[in-house]
């Protein structure tokens, strides 16, 4: 899946000098001084009617391309992330000689809407300051943008103009669809929503909470190792803390799931990050600050003088969350290929028990032909015959945990029947 950038939208100013090339990257420059991207245009009160700039309607409505102001414009394809969201947007270049560098200000506005609903339009707005450029800079500004759909047929109406009002305009369609086979897939998105891109996964979105009840929920544990899988790296990619965060709400919003508990460790540093006891939904807000506040890299001296500390650290875990639990009917640990230099031990294994409540590993990986081994949170699952899913697309995430609590709820059924009917064993 290629790696969309939207979210952390920025500018590339590339020019030629003397025969050697040099790259600028800048923080966009809003009208709200953040360092979002395009940011959704709302009505001051709900209901209301969206108020835009009437020459920017009356281009938008023209639907037509222009090019007073020279630039070119490709639109993506709309993709699905790990965050189950459709995230598409577009690419532009402007040649730098049409840019008056240090006294210009670019304004980006455009709006979405399905099919050929035009009064139910998304207004999206973007202002971007120009850098001061040598006169003789030769080369092309390159910009980029996006936003976030759910499914369903779009049109797009785009416009960037300089202070001296020349613009560059350009529409065209996007399609957000899922293939045959994965129709069924429920998205963190409706279909036919149109949103902002997220940029802090760590968001608390109510439109994902569950709203049903069900007649026999289930109370679950899980473990996730926000840790990177290499060694030789310091903290996990933004694009795998997104995936990681999704398999959380994955989890937290299935409708047969009633309460929660979280235990976030990082099994490089050897330590619990952060931990939430039987709660009705996951507190991202409160895991994301724990996260966050972390310093990469950084791990207690007395831990690295032990020759397997980190196996050591598993063990103990696996300790304490998998013994005698009465609150969960089902423990699931999560994250990247725990790649150690040692397993657990099988007697330390031992003496943890019978895990009485199924175990399952939600397994983070993007190549799974590069690294198919198991690794050692796999080994440790798979000797008390749990069950591992592969996580490398977005349609594994929503597949394996359908089947997952699935098999989760069958187990607490059959579990409760032989507690009522003990011949049944």
């Amino acid at each position: 899946m290629r790696r969309f950038v939207g979210s952390l939208s920025k500018v590339m100013f590339d020019w030629a000098t003397g025969g050697a090339a040099f790259v600028l990257f800048l923080a966009l420059s809003l009208s709200t001084q953040s360092t979002r991207a395009q940011d959704l245009v709302r009505p001051r009160e709900p209901g209301d009617t969206v108020t835009m700039q009437p020459s920017d309607v009356a281009i938008l409505e023209a639907n037509e391309s222009r090019k007073d102001l020279p630039c070119t414009v490709t639109p993506r394809k709309a993709d699905l992330g790990f965050d189950l969201r459709f995230h598409t947007g577009y690419d532009v270049t402007v040649p730098l000689q049409e840019l008056p560098g240090g006294d210009d200000m670019l304004s980006i506005v455009f709006r979405v809407f399905q099919d050929n609903d035009r009064g139910h339009s998304y207004y999206f707005y973007q202002h971007i300051r120009v850098p001061p450029l040598d006169e003789d800079a030769a080369g092309r500004a390159s910009l980029e943008g996006g936003f976030d759909l759910g499914e369903g047929s779009y049109h797009v109406d785009w416009l960037m103009r300089d202070r001296a009002e020349r613009v560059c305009s350009s529409s065209w369609e996007v399609e957000a669809a899922l293939p045959a086979r994965d129709r069924q897939m429920s998205l963190f998105l409706p279909a036919g929503r149109i949103d902002r891109s997220l940029i802090e996964p760590f968001v608390d979105d109510p439109a994902l909470r569950r709203m049903a009840t069900n007649p026999d929920p289930i109370n679950i544990k899980v473990l996730v190792n926000f840790a990177p899988q290499s060694k030789d790296s310091a903290k996990l990619q933004a694009t795998d803390t997104t995936a990681l965060v999704s398999i959380l709400k994955a989890i937290d919003r299935d409708s047969r799931v009633e309460h929660v508990s979280l235990v976030a460790f990082n099994l490089q540093e050897q330590r619990v990050l952060y931990r939430q006891n039987r709660a009705d939904h996951i507190d991202f807000a409160a895991l994301g600050k724990a996260i966050q506040d972390v310093k990469p890299g950084v791990v207690d001296l007395n831990r690295l003088a032990q020759k397997h500390g980190d196996t050591d650290f598993l063990a103990s875990l696996m300790e304490q969350e998998l013994g005698p639990q009465p609150a969960s009917d089902a423990v699931i640990f999560a994250g990247p290929k725990a790649l150690l230099d040692a397993d657990v031990p099988q007697d330390d294994l031992r003496r943890i028990g019978d895990v009485e409540c199924p175990l399952f590993y939600m397994n983070y990986n993007l190549s799974p032909q590069t690294i198919p081994w198991r690794d050692s949170i796999s080994h440790a699952v798979h000797f008390f015959k749990g069950t591992e899913y592969t996580i490398s697309k977005p349609r594994d995430l929503w597949f394996a945990t359908n089947e997952m609590v699935e098999r989760i709820v069958h187990s607490k059924h059959l579990r409760l029947s032989r507690a009522v009917y003990p011949e049944t064993r």
